[in-house]
C-alpha cells in the first residue's frame, strides 16, 4: 500500500488488516517514508500496568486500515518504562548456548561437537540449524578476538 498525507501520522490509533490477512490495532508511533516502514504500538492493559507491544510492518504489507482516531503521544518519555530485568533476561535466554567440555572437545547445547584446532569445520553433530548457529558464534568469536589481538 502506499500512503498519502497523513495516513500513518504520529498518534493515528488504527484498525489494519494486512495481505496475510491478520488483523489487529495499533497506534503509529513513527513512519519512515524512504524505508516505507511503520512502527506501531499494540496496547494491552494488565491490571494496573499497561504492556505494549512494538510491531515493524512494512507499509505495503497494509491490505487496508480504518482510522479508529488519535491517542496520547505514544513517545512521552514521562509515559514510557522499560523493564530492564525482563529484557535482560529475554537477551540472555536468547543468546545462552550451554556448552561444556568433553576431554578437548567443546559440546554445545548437549548435541553440537567443536573439535580443535576449534574452526567452523570442525563442527559436527546436531541439527543442521544448531550447528550453523555454533559455526556463526564461532566465527564471529574469533573476530572478535582478532580485533581485539590487532589492537594491543
Amino acid at each position: 500500500m502506499e500512503p498519502h498525507g497523513e495516513e500513518f501520522a504520529v498518534g493515528c490509533i488504527l484498525s489494519i488488516k494486512t495481505t496475510l490477512e491478520e488483523e489487529f490495532q495499533a497506534q503509529v508511533i513513527a513512519f519512515d517514508r524512504p524505508s516505507n516502514l511503520l512502527i506501531l504500538q499494540e496496547g494491552v492493559k494488565s491490571g494496573p500496568v499497561s504492556k505494549r507491544n512494538i510491531r515493524l510492518l512494512k507499509a505495503n504489507y497494509v491490505k487496508e486500515f480504518n482510522f479508529l482516531g488519535r491517542g496520547e503521544d505514544p513517545l512521552d518519555p514521562d509515559k514510557c518504562f522499560l523493564d530492564l530485568n525482563t529484557l535482560q533476561a529475554r537477551e540472555d535466554s536468547a543468546i545462552r548456548l550451554p556448552v561444556c567440555w568433553d576431554k578437548t572437545t567443546i559440546v554445545v547445547m548437549n548435541e553440537v561437537r567443536l573439535s580443535p584446532p576449534y574452526l567452523p569445520e570442525s563442527v559436527t553433530g546436531g541439527t543442521p540449524p544448531a550447528n550453523e548457529r555454533v559455526r556463526k558464534v564461532l566465527e564471529l568469536e574469533r573476530k572478535r578476538l582478532q580485533a581485539r589481538n590487532a589492537g594491543e
